[in-house]
C-alpha cells in the first residue's frame, strides 16, 4: 500500500490535439515545484497526473503546499493506492480515512470505475463500502445530500485509489505555454499582482525593476526581490534585470517641465523595457496599471506612455479597483511586503501637480531637450541581472 497524489487537469482538458503539449509542460512544472521536497515519479494517464514518491519519508504537507501553487491544475488530493480487490479496498478505506471518519457523524461514498473489467459497478462499490464503514464506525450515518465527509474511490488501470474530497488547485494554464513577457515590477501592491495574473495564463516572466540610488535604498531593492520571490512560487524561477535610473531622472528633473516629469519618466521606462525585452526574447510587456488609479494612469496618459513602444503591453489590472487588487495581493502573500515603507523611483520623484490629460506633442517637445538614445543605451548597459527562485 502506498500513498500518492492525484492531479486533475483544468482548462487543459479542452485543448484537443494540443493537450499533450500542455500536459508535458505541467508535468515539468510539477517536477520543478517538488524538487526540494524529494524524488517523485510523475506520469500521465486517463486525464489524471499521478505523483508517486520514491521513498516513504516524504513531507506530504509541504508537497501539497508546493503543488497547490502550480498553475494548470484544477484540483489535487493525496490518495492511497491499493490492489483492485474489493475486500482490500474496504480495509484500506477504513484504515486510510480513519481520522476523518472518526471526526464526523455523516458521510457518503462516491466511486468511479474507469476500469470496466472490475467486477463491481460504481453503485455496488458505494453500497458495499458504505455498509462496511457503518460496521466499523457505528457512530456514523449516511447522508447522500449533505454529508460532512465524502469517501472517494477510483478504480483505474493501475489500481484502486482511495481519498478524501479534492483540494482546489491554482487553475490557469501551465507556465511556459503562453510565451514570455517582461513585467515592470515596482515595490507597490499592483505590479506583483499583475505578474501573478499573467503567469496564471501560462506566461513565463522576466522582471524589470528601475532603481535610483541614492534616492532609493538597498532595502527598496530587497523588497522587490522578496515580492518576486513570492510570485516565483507560482510562476517559477525568473530573471530580474535591475536598471540604473538615477541619471535619467536627474536629467528629466533638470531639463523638463515638472508637471510632465512622471509621464516622461514612464516613457523612458517603456523604451528601456522594450529594448531589454527584445534582447531577452520576450514578446510583450506587462504593467500593473489600472485606469484612473493615479495621474499617470488616465487613458490619455497611458496612450502617451505606450506610444514609444511597438511591443504589446498587457495590463491585467486595467479594470480592477484597489480593493480587488489588494484582495489578490493578500491571497498570494505579497501585500505585507508591498506596504513596507521603502520607496521606489516612481514615488520619490513625484511632481506636486502632475498633468493628467497631456497631449503627445507637448511631451515630445519637452523630450527634445534630452538625448534620449544615449540615456537609454547608458541605462541598458548598466543593467544588473539577478535570478529569482521560488
Amino acid at each position: 500500500m502506498q500513498e500518492v497524489m492525484l492531479i486533475k487537469n483544468g482548462e487543459l482538458a479542452m485543448k484537443g490535439l494540443n493537450r499533450s503539449t500542455f500536459e508535458v509542460a505541467l508535468v515539468k512544472n510539477l517536477g520543478n515545484a517538488l524538487r526540494r521536497v524529494g524524488e517523485f515519479d510523475i506520469r500521465r494517464a486517463q486525464s489524471t497526473i499521478f505523483i508517486q514518491p520514491r521513498s516513504e519519508d516524504i513531507d506530504w504537507d509541504l508537497a501539497c503546499e508546493r503543488v497547490s501553487k502550480v498553475f494548470g491544475l484544477a484540483a489535487f488530493t493525496r490518495a492511497r493506492l491499493c490492489e483492485k480487490d474489493l475486500p482490500t479496498i474496504l480495509e484500506n478505506t477504513a484504515d486510510y480515512l480513519r481520522d476523518a471518519l472518526e471526526s464526523v457523524t455523516t458521510f457518503k461514498v462516491e466511486a468511479k470505475r474507469a476500469d470496466k473489467a472490475f467486477p463491481y459497478q460504481s453503485p455496488e462499490i458505494c453500497a458495499k463500502t458504505g455498509e462496511y464503514l457503518l460496521e466499523k464506525f457505528p457512530h456514523l450515518s449516511v447522508d447522500v445530500h449533505n454529508p460532512e465527509f465524502t469517501v472517494m474511490i477510483e478504480i483505474r488501470d493501475f489500481g484502486a485509489y482511495i481519498h478524501a474530497p479534492q483540494s482546489p488547485g491554482a487553475g490557469g494554464m501551465p507556465v511556459g505555454t503562453g510565451g514570455r513577457a517582461a513585467i515592470l515590477i515596482s515595490g507597490g501592491i499592483d505590479s506583483p499582482v499583475a505578474a501573478w495574473m499573467m503567469a496564471k495564463r501560462g506566461i513565463e516572466l522576466t522582471g524589470i525593476h528601475f532603481a535610483s540610488p541614492p534616492y532609493t535604498s538597498e532595502r527598496a531593492e530587497k523588497k522587490v526581490l522578496s515580492l518576486l520571490g513570492q510570485v516565483a512560487q507560482y510562476a517559477g524561477r525568473m530573471p530580474l534585470f535591475i536598471v540604473p535610473f538615477t541619471h535619467i531622472q536627474e536629467e528629466i528633473g533638470a531639463k523638463c517641465p515638472e508637471d510632465l516629469f512622471t509621464l516622461i519618466m514612464r516613457r523612458f521606462m517603456m523604451r528601456i523595457s522594450e529594448k531589454l525585452a527584445h534582447i531577452h526574447r520576450c514578446e510583450a510587456l506587462i504593467t500593473g496599471e489600472s485606469v484612473g488609479q493615479v495621474a499617470s494612469q488616465t487613458m490619455t496618459a497611458m496612450a502617451c506612455t505606450e506610444a514609444v513602444c511597438e511591443m504589446p503591453i498587457f495590463r491585467p489590472l486595467i479594470g480592477m479597483d484597489k480593493e480587488e487588487i489588494v484582495r489578490i495581493s493578500r491571497k498570494i502573500d505579497t501585500f505585507d511586503i508591498s506596504i513596507q515603507p521603502y520607496e521606489d523611483c516612481c514615488t520619490v520623484f513625484t511632481p506636486k501637480h502632475p498633468r493628467t490629460h497631456p497631449k503627445r506633442e507637448m511631451i515630445e517637445q519637452a523630450e527634445a531637450a534630452l538625448d534620449i538614445d544615449a540615456l537609454v543605451d547608458e541605462a541598458v548597459a548598466g543593467v544588473r541581472r539577478v535570478m529569482i527562485h521560488p
